[in-house]
């Protein structure tokens, strides 16, 4: 089985799971998946977010996927105790095919490594 096809099957899944899980079958996107694994880096549990707080949920989950592959490294906790994390090395200028891929390959690694499979 191709890289490609390993990628999609193990992709395909971790959307059916987590979609049952938190969507009620209706099926979840890159973004959704995104939120939650913020929500799980953050380790703070099931609250009401603002706006704003959605977006940097997102943005600690693509810091903490893409940390890995040596674009981020986390820094520090604030005071309120969000983590925080700082550039590496710039993100190259891929296209969006290709930033729909990475994340995707950085999403299925993440629940990998939590046995999810």
């Amino acid at each position: 089985m191709s890289k490609k096809e390993d990628l999609k099957i193990k992709w395909d899944t971790l959307v059916s799971k987590l979609s049952i899980q938190f969507a009620d079958g209706d099926t979840l996107d890159v973004d959704a998946i995104l939120y939650l694994i913020g929500v799980q880096e953050l380790g703070k549990g099931y609250q009401t977010f603002k706006k704003d707080e959605k977006i940097n949920l997102m943005h600690i989950a693509i810091c903490k996927l893409l940390e890995p592959y040596g674009y981020y490294e986390f820094d520090y906790f604030d005071n309120d105790g969000w983590p925080h994390y700082k550039v590496i090395n710039e993100l190259p200028h891929l296209k969006p095919g290709e930033q729909s891929v990475l994340i995707k390959e950085a999403i299925v690694s993440y629940f990998s490594n939590l046995d999810f499979f």
